[in-house]
């Protein structure tokens, strides 16, 4: 059977949601996981921090590297690769979680969020995976995994937000480019989206809190699909946009009812999914 056992995860944005979910199903497979985050300190509307995040992996069975870094700043962002290396000896994959999100037209986006936005989603993206490039190429099995969405360039995804669009279509186009750059050196670069709303802080924050958390599925079926992916030969899986819902049936599983917050609610889909 794959496994993840002994590989290492550098993970942006582990403390919590998503990254998390990735990081604790890696964990049951005795993974070493760098939780590369801001939140050293517990945050009033957030949950988790850096060091919940690494107490919750290793009682899942995982090793966990705790580190502070903001992944707009090139110089933690390659420091923290160097602990993850000087720690655990390497890295095997690379998966850029970490995201920040703005749902304003033009007139209210200010300009000090849209730099937020596009440094660290997808300057972020770029450098983190750059920075970890060089170790994956060591690897046996290198993966880099974006949490991005397909490349649906309709106008009806870009017209309500469109500062926030471009700086998450810049993670997906980081795969469109990385794949095709890296695929003769096996290093497999896909993204992963939700096919629904997943129930995370962002959500309950700032898209509809409790109505809509009621129609949306737990983070762990990101972890379960991104472990598919992870755990799949590197050259056989790359330059694709997996949607987890549909990756999953690819593998076999036809039972999604254990992800649903609310049992046998009707599910909200997320944004930028191609038209049927």
């Amino acid at each position: 059977m794959p496994s993840l056992q002994g590989k290492t995860l550098f993970i942006t944005g582990a403390s919590r949601g998503i990254g998390l979910a990735i990081a604790k199903r890696a964990a049951r497979d005795g993974a070493n996981i760098v939780i590369a985050a801001k939140t050293a300190e517990p945050h009033p509307k957030l949950p988790g921090t850096i060091y919940t995040a690494a107490k919750e992996i290793e009682e899942a069975g995982g090793k966990a590297l705790p580190l502070i870094c903001d992944i707009r700043f090139d110089d933690q962002v390659y420091a923290a690769v160097a602990k993850a290396v000087e720690t655990f000896g390497g890295i095997d994959v690379c998966v850029n979680n970490a995201s920040a999100i703005n749902l304003s037209g033009t007139l209210d986006t200010p300009m000090k969020r849209y730099d937020l936005m596009h440094g660290i989603n997808t300057r972020g993206t770029f450098l983190t995976s750059q920075a970890c490039v060089p170790h994956l190429l060591k690897s046996s099995n290198p993966h880099i995994l974006n949490l991005s969405p397909p490349l649906a360039m309709e106008e009806r995804w870009f017209a309500p937000h469109v500062a926030y669009t471009m700086a998450k279509f810049g993670m997906s186009m980081c795969v469109l480019g990385m794949a095709g750059e890296f695929r003769k050196q096996g290093i497999a670069v896909n993204a992963l989206w939700p096919r629904t709303v997943i129930a995370t802080a962002a959500v309950q924050n700032l898209l509809g809190g409790d109505s809509t958390m009621s129609g949306a599925r737990t983070p762990e079926i990101m972890g379960d699909a991104a472990y598919a992916a992870l755990t799949t030969p590197s050259r056989e899986l790359t330059g694709r946009f997996l949607i987890d819902e549909d990756f999953l049936r690819e593998r076999g599983v036809t039972d999604f009812s254990q992800y649903s917050v609310v049992p046998g609610a009707e599910l909200i889909e997320d944004f930028f999914l191609p038209a049927k």
